[in-house]
């Protein structure tokens, strides 16, 4: 693992409830996630998968 990152809210610091893991290379990150996507951690069901580019909003007016 590179680094890890837990996304906080702005307002109130708290967690948004998920985060970004950098991994040395692509067959670590797969071990991760082959281990832990649908894991219990804490009592929750965790989903783990790869980061996609964030999509760009419609046309608004």
């Amino acid at each position: 693992m590179i680094s890890a990152t837990v996304i906080k809210d702005r307002g109130n610091g708290r967690s948004k409830g998920f985060g970004f893991v950098e991994m040395e290379n692509d067959n670590e990150a797969q071990a991760a996630i082959d281990e832990l996507d649908g894991a219990e951690i804490n009592g929750r069901t965790v989903k783990v998968n790869k980061a996609r580019p964030k999509e760009k909003a419609g046309n608004q007016r």
